[in-house]
């Protein structure tokens, strides 16, 4: 077993109120969404308020939703988003959400057990939004071709890269 997890942000710019009729049906789906995630394999933890969910959360402005999660690895959050009945909510996604301009989503390995706090998520999309892809970044990435960022400090403190750091790496 790893001594790492992936962690993952992602934002999404609302195109109306979260109490609108534009984003009711968004809204109904929420309970339902964050459960098949939490049942998902390799579902680690999901940041949520009391209420059950992060709407209520707004730290990069009112009209932004954060979603902060943390999975076993590549291929568990790939299954989850993109072979469950997820992927019929993320068909949908223009009808709720404006397109982004910058970089939306951001994955970063952490040690596992650990909980990344907001500011830590909001802190690795900034730097990749200031750093830009590298040349490896693809848009059709794939669990075999994860898109990768490597701080040449130290991997540990990668904001991308294609597989858990070693401790030598350390």
């Amino acid at each position: 077993m790893s001594t790492y997890a992936l962690a993952q942000l992602n934002v999404a710019l609302m195109k109306a109120p979260l109490e609108s009729p534009t984003m009711a049906d968004f809204v109904a789906h929420l309970d339902r969404i964050n459960a098949l995630a939490e049942r998902a394999p390799g579902f680690v933890w999901r940041l949520q308020t009391a209420d059950g969910n992060a709407t209520a959360l707004r730290p990069l402005g009112e009209d932004t939703l954060v979603n902060v999660s943390v999975w076993s690895d590549v291929a568990a959050l790939h299954a989850y988003v993109y072979q469950s009945a997820h992927v019929d909510i993320m068909r949908r996604r223009k009808e709720w959400f404006a397109l982004m301009r910058e970089a939306s989503v951001v994955l970063w390995w952490v040690p596992r057990g650990h909980r990344p706090t907001v500011s830590e998520a909001i802190a690795k999309l900034e730097l990749l939004r200031a750093k830009g892809p590298t040349k490896r970044r693809s848009p059709s990435a794939t669990p075999s071709r994860l898109p990768m960022r490597r701080n040449r400090a130290s991997p540990c403190d990668s904001v991308l890269h294609a597989r858990p750091p070693n401790k030598s790496e350390c």
